[in-house]
């Protein structure tokens, strides 16, 4: 393999969304991530348990951020203005790299089994987020509104972003998108 070079995790996660936009997911097999990574498919199963989650390895940490931020927000904040920071905190995880934000939409919209796994990643970021609420003493039935409509933001906002020709920041899209849907419900 020749000398030894840092940062695998990102070498792998690169080359297999190289490997993916170019031949497909379902096409790409763990070997050849590997191989054009420059690395052993051994390695690659020290990081990843499959090549499905090298598009959904942040997950955790995106559901951390948006909880910590949201629990973190002003004790009089409304639950909407809640989920308001829990998105802005969401647009610093993942607007970072709009290049590789596209490029893995593209994967992931043009295959139905990652389609369902982005669909669980949001279910499961629902979920913690009204947990959250929940915890600032919101409501069940409220905090399951708020969160849900403030995954329809990100989605939506994410959507834009990444299939928009401007190059805005995904912070300033997702504040556009909460101030649009406040404007829908007056």
């Amino acid at each position: 393999m020749g000398r030894w070079e840092p940062n695998a995790k990102g070498r792998l996660r690169e080359a297999a969304l190289d490997l993916y936009v170019e031949r497909g997911f379902e096409q790409t097999t763990v070997a050849e991530i590997a191989a054009r990574a420059g690395l052993t498919a051994r390695t690659f199963f020290r990081h990843f348990p499959d090549k499905r989650e090298v598009l959904f390895a942040g997950s955790t940490d995106l559901e951390r951020h948006m909880v910590d931020a949201l629990v973190g927000a002003p004790e009089a904040a409304s639950p909407m203005t809640a989920v308001g920071v829990a998105l802005d905190a969401a647009a610093a995880a993942l607007g970072g790299n709009r290049d590789f934000a596209r490029r893995r939409h593209l994967v992931i919209t043009a295959n139905g089994e990652l389609q369902e796994r982005e669909l669980i990643k949001m279910t499961r970021l629902s979920a913690a987020l009204a947990g959250g609420l929940g915890r600032r003493g919101v409501a069940e039935a409220d905090a399951r509104l708020a969160a849900e409509a403030g995954i329809a933001v990100l989605r939506v906002a994410f959507e834009r972003w990444v299939t928009g020709p401007e190059e805005r920041d995904l912070a300033e899209v997702m504040r556009e998108s909460v101030d649009r849907l406040r404007s829908l419900t007056r």
